[in-house]
This record gives C-alpha cells, structure tokens and sequence, in this order.
C-alpha cells in the first residue's frame, strides 16, 4: 500500500465513513506520539492520506518511517472487514 514518491512514503487508506477516518487517526495520533514521529496527513470525509519522512535527516525516508508506517499498518488492518 506504501508508495515511495519524493523522498516521502505515500498511502491512503479508505473507511466506511468519516467517523471511523477518525477514529484511525485518533489510533495514529497516539501511536505517533509514542514513536515521537509525526505524519503529515490529510482527512476528506473517509480518506485519509498519509505522508512520512524524517525531517531531521534532512526529508528523506529513514526506518522510523518504515517502523510508523508498518504501526499505521496494523491499525488499519483492524479496520478491515
């Protein structure tokens, strides 16, 4: 789902409606948080567009990217039905 595009890993992730966007970001938030890493992120209705990078190795991916996006990953895995 991760795309790697101008030094940025790129994914949207898609729900039944704008609550449970929410919600997932919500989770995100949190998870961010722990990891002291923070996405750049968009939310239309029940879209979510997710862009990660490192800003303090210059805007490019690093593994805290990769470690964020494969947490976002199993929180959007609960979503799926």
């Amino acid at each position: 789902m991760w795309q790697e595009e101008n030094n940025q890993l790129r994914a949207r992730f898609q729900f039944q409606d704008f609550t449970e966007a929410f919600a997932f970001m919500t989770e995100v938030a949190f998870q961010a948080e722990k990891m002291n890493h923070h996405p750049e992120w968009r939310n239309v209705w029940n879209t979510v567009d997710i862009h990660l990078s490192t800003h303090d190795a210059g805007n490019i991916v690093t593994d805290q990217d990769r470690r964020l996006a494969a947490a976002i990953d199993k929180i959007f895995a609960r979503y799926q039905r």
